[in-house]
């Protein structure tokens, strides 16, 4: 009795979670992700920290939701690029991320629309501090709001699992378990988006084949990476997202 009891709540939690995806509007995500490109997956280090002060300067002058929500993404890009070099000035951005998008993600008016990118980022963010820190513990933590993320966001987002699987594929050996999921995760994405055209753009598409690729390395797997990896080539022509790692991996691949 007790184990059906379980079973129908457990279904009731799923069915919750998918009927609170379905109530955003897939269209206002798409619109914010616009929005926010420039301030997500930044690959060039000089731009970033030209970006930062750009963001941080807009902010004061014009403290809207959406300037906020920036703010938290440059500071949890400056950190994931610079923090942790040893004499790095940026340490403690991670922090400054977290702080910052945990407001907006505890403020009843935050805009539903743009909570999958505050969800998911506040937790790449604490997973960032919990590196900066050598704290397990903290890193145990974000995996658990990385999940609530992809429980709630993952069908029309595909930050959730893929912030949670970049952040697994560099954990430490000691959380394989963990790591697992990065294999998980952008399989799901790469499935989504066969499903919905529309789903993520070109520039984490590049990024996810890459990915995929890396983690599937095995002869069993390898004329599979390696089509993967000529996707990530052609979605980015003029080197803004995937295609060096894709180029260099296929190289090793091919050996």
């Amino acid at each position: 009795m007790m184990l059906k009891s379980f079973t129908l709540l457990f279904s009731a939690l799923t069915i919750a979670s998918v009927l609170g995806a379905q109530t955003l509007d897939f269209s206002k995500i798409k619109d914010f992700e616009k929005q926010l490109d420039d301030v997500m997956e930044m690959t060039d280090t000089t731009e970033i920290k030209t970006k930062l002060k750009d963001v941080e300067l807009k902010n004061e002058h014009d403290p809207s939701e959406l300037s906020k929500v920036r703010l938290g993404l440059i500071y949890h890009e400056i950190a994931w690029d610079h923090s942790f070099f040893a004499k790095s000035p940026y340490k403690g951005y991670a922090k400054e991320s977290y702080g910052a998008l945990s407001e907006l993600f505890k403020s009843p008016k935050t805009t539903p629309e743009l909570m999958p990118f505050v969800a998911a980022f506040r937790a790449s963010a604490l997973s960032l501090v919990g590196a900066e820190t050598k704290k397990l513990k903290i890193v145990d933590q974000a995996f658990t709001l990385f999940d609530d993320a992809v429980k709630k966001y993952a069908a029309v987002s595909y930050l959730p699992e893929y912030l949670r699987g970049s952040a697994a594929e560099n954990l430490p050996w000691i959380f394989h378990r963990k790591k697992n999921l990065a294999k998980n995760d952008f399989q799901n994405i790469i499935e989504k988006q066969e499903k919905q055209a529309d789903y993520a753009n070109w520039k984490i598409m590049s990024f996810t084949y890459w990915a995929w690729a890396k983690q599937h390395q095995g002869k069993k797997d390898r004329e599979k990476a390696l089509a993967y990896l000529d996707k990530a080539i052609r979605l980015d022509p003029n080197y803004k997202a995937g295609r060096k790692k894709a180029e260099a991996l296929k190289i090793k691949l091919k050996k």
